[in-house]
This record gives structure tokens, C-alpha cells and sequence, in this order.
């Protein structure tokens, strides 16, 4: 659910690792608040992360129901869901140094229609197996838009705009994260899980038509050679780098998160103490639209509390989250997920939006290998917090969550000691002189 932020990006630093940085000039031409073509950059970018939201997680919202119609443990029907994440994450790369040799839009355009059409063979699947298999697969196909949009945008955008711009393509993920579910949970708790995929697809396929009606022209990139060599110094360099890795870890826990949560929150609400139809459970994931706010507003909040001010903010409002969801009460239950959506998506813009300004050189890349330990986060979560649920019911999911965000919590203290240290470094040594 995908997301993500980067600000101040130079458009051939994004096109190679060794590329130069662009001009002043070149800045000042970049698409800015209030012209047609940067509305309609933003409202491409929110049509295409519609589409791979609703693509890449069109099984979450019918977890429970592919549990009873195949006897998959939640464990089992949660690969439905991760396979999907994980073919995404390992196809990122690949995909942004494709995007350095064929264009952005290019990328983006032939990823999402690829991931579209093979949505539409998975209401055919016959079992488990293949069902994960083709999921995998859309997943790998999706890795064009997340390893591209980001960089698209970066340059195409003005810098004093990115921000924004940004918290709107996020806005697009959670719209089309919510949208997905919701749909295909109601479509399936009325005619099955096939019938809720098959309108999934659907949906993606007009998003994906409407992203590509609406792309502005790129003025901005540079085409390069994939450089195989060039693309492993850039992706060690970055690995070197101790902000990026609290970065990429950050990103990876908040996910892991929310994985966890959205896997397992469908059977919580279908079972004792809720019992609640799978109709009315489906429809929670419109607590997504809180997401949607606190995305597009990540950019504000940065601005007041600075980085680390707002991930504090975030790491909190998500613990206090899951927390309150341990209740057996439905308003205090339904109440913490407003909370951990709300924290997980202003923690997921801010450190995505730090990665760009971190990276002096191989800024695709970078957002790549955040997108990586992002989706692995996913994964992981998603399935660890699945099988905890099966254990030891919600509690077991819950635990696995507070774990996450207290490693992130950790994560962050230690980067606020490391600033503070490095300040006081600096007075010295003025005083010093």
C-alpha cells in the first residue's frame, strides 16, 4: 500500500547514478502549482496508484472468505496477499533501471496494463497454489509504477511542489488500497471471491486507461544505458549509507505493520467477539480515507514538527492504535484502526520523502531499495501477523505489531542521538575557531 515521498530531486541524478546534476534553469521549469499540466501530472499519478493498490491487494478484503470456500488456514490464504508484495519487491530494481533505459511513462504505462490483464485470469484459478503463483507474478508486473512514479516526479516537478505532489500520489494508493477492498469484499460476500477479483480487475483497467489520458509529456528525463555495473556500485553505496539504512528499516516496520493488521482484521471482525457479516467487515477498509488525509498532509506536518518530530507523531498514534483494537469493544476496536491507518501513512510519507533528500546521486535507485524493504515489510508482516492470529487470536496479531513499532521507535531515538551528537560536534568546533 505504497507509497511514498521525495523531495528536492534532480531529474539526471534520477536517470543514472553518475549522471550530473541538472541546472538552475531546469529547476525553474518544472511543473508548478496551478498550471494544467501539473494537475494533471497529479491526477495521472493518483489514477495509476488507484490501479496498482487495487491490484496489489485485491485479496486482502477477501482473506476470510477464500479461508472457508478453499479450508486455507488465515496463514494460508494471508500468501494470497504476500505473494503478491513479494514479487513486487523483488522486480523493483530491475524495474527502475528499465525505466532509466525506456522512459518513465513507458514503464509505467506497460507495468500497470500488464498487472491489469493478468488480474483478469485470476478469478480462473483453479487452487491455492496457482492462485499464488499468478499474484506473484501481477506483483512483479506492478513494480514498474512504484519504482517510476516517484522518480517521474521528481523531475517533472518543481522541488518547492514535490512535497505535495507526493502526498497526492500516496493519497491515490490509500484511495485505491480502500477502494479495492471494499469493492471486491462486497462483490465476494455476495457472488464469491471470483467475482470480487474479476471487478477488481475491471476497476484497474479504467484507472490504468485514465493514467495513461492524463500523463503529461516528460520534458525532463534523460534516457541512459542500463549499466548492470553501475547499478550495483549505486545500490552498495546506498546500502553504506547509515541514514538511508534507518530509512529503509523504518519503512520496513511501519509496512510490517500495517501487513499484519489488514491481514487478520477481516476474521477478527467476522469472529467472536463481532461476528459481524462479511459484507459489513468488508466495508472497514474505508478507514483508508484517514490514510488519505494523513498522506497529503505528512508534507505540512514535516514542515512543523520536522522529520524526526513526525515520526514520533506517527510511531505514537500507531502504538496508541493498537493498543485501543485490543478492546473487545467494536467502537474502541474500529477506533484503533482509524489510528494505526492514520499513523502508518504519515510515518510511511515522511521517511519515503526523506530518502530522495538523503541520496545525493542514484535516487532511483534508492527509492527502489526503500520500495524493497517496504513491500518485504509486507510480506513478512503480513504473514507473521496472520499466523499469530491463527495461534492466538488478535492479541498474538497485536503483539506482533507493537514489536515493529517499538524496533522503529528504537530506530528513531538512536537517529535523534546521532543529529543531537553531531550538532554539538559542530558548536565545538566554531568555538573552537
Amino acid at each position: 500500500m505504497q507509497p511514498a515521498s521525495t523531495e528536492a530531486l534532480s531529474a539526471p541524478a534520477l536517470a543514472s547514478p553518475a549522471s550530473p546534476a541538472s541546472p538552475a534553469s531546469v529547476t525553474d521549469l518544472r511543473l508548478r502549482p496551478g498550471s494544467r499540466d501539473f494537475r494533471r501530472a497529479n491526477l495521472a499519478l493518483f489514477a495509476a496508484g488507484v490501479a496498482t493498490f487495487v491490484l496489489l491487494y485485491s485479496t486482502q478484503g477477501l482473506l476470510p472468505i477464500l479461508s472457508a470456500d478453499l479450508d486455507l488456514t488465515p496463514g494460508q490464504a494471508s500468501w494470497t496477499a504476500s505473494a503478491s508484495t513479494l514479487g513486487l519487491a523483488l522486480a523493483l530494481l530491475p524495474a527502475s533501471a528499465l525505466s532509466d533505459r525506456y522512459g518513465r511513462t513507458a514503464v509505467m504505462t506497460a507495468s500497470t496494463l500488464a498487472a491489469a490483464l493478468l488480474a483478469l485470469a485470476l478469478p480462473f484459478a483453479p487452487d491455492l497454489t496457482t492462485l499464488v503463483v499468478l499474484r506473484a507474478v501481477q506483483g512483479a508486473a506492478l513494480a514498474g509504477l512504484p519504482a517510476t512514479a516517484m522518480a517521474y516526479l521528481a523531475e517533472e516537478v518543481h522541488p518547492a511542489a514535490l512535497a505535495s505532489a507526493m502526498g497526492l500520489y500516496v493519497a491515490g494508493n490509500s484511495i485505491g488500497g480502500m477502494g479495492g477492498r471494499l469493492v471486491s469484499g462486497w462483490v465476494a460476500a455476495a457472488w464469491g471471491w471470483r467475482w470480487g477479483l474479476a471487478v477488481s480487475a475491471v476497476l484497474a483497467l479504467l484507472a490504468v486507461l485514465a493514467f495513461r489520458l492524463l500523463i503529461p509529456r516528460a520534458r525532463h528525463f534523460r534516457r541512459t544505458p542500463v549499466d548492470a555495473r553501475a547499478l550495483a556500485t549505486t545500490v552498495a553505496g546506498h546500502l553504506r549509507n547509515p541514514l538511508l539504512l534507518r530509512l529503509y528499516a523504518l519503512g520496513m516496520l511501519f509496512m510490517a505493520v500495517f501487513g499484519a493488521v489488514y491481514n487478520t482484521v477481516g476474521y477478527r471482525l467476522t469472529s467472536a467477539p463481532f461476528h459481524l457479516p462479511e459484507s459489513v467487515a468488508a466495508s472497514i477498509f474505508v478507514v483508508y480515507l484517514v490514510g488519505t488525509a494523513s498522506s497529503a498532509s505528512a508534507g505540512r506536518l514535516t514542515a512543523r514538527w520536522g522529520r524526526r518530530g513526525t515520526l514520533y507523531l506517527a510511531i505514537s498514534t500507531t502504538t496508541a492504535g493498537l493498543l485501543l483494537s485490543l478492546a473487545n469493544s467494536l467502537f474502541l476496536a474500529i477506533l484503533g484502526l482509524v489510528l494505526i491507518t492514520a499513523g502508518f501513512f504519515a510515518g510511511h510519507a515522511t521517511a519515503s520523502s526523506a530518502v530522495g533528500r538523503t541520496a545525493a546521486t542514484g535516487r532511483a535507485q534508492a527509492s527502489a531499495l526503500y520500495l524493497i524493504a517496504y513491500y518485504l515489510g509486507n510480506s513478512l508482516g503480513g504473514t507473521i501477523g496472520a499466523d499469530a492470529y491463527h495461534s492466538t487470536g488478535w492479541s498474538g496479531t497485536a503483539a506482533v505489531a507493537l514489536t515493529a513499532m517499538a524496533c522503529a521507535a528504537g530506530v528513531t531515538l538512536y537517529a535523534t542521538h546521532r543529529a543531537t551528537a553531531a550538532r554539538r560536534a559542530v558548536a565545538v568546533d566554531t568555538l573552537r575557531a
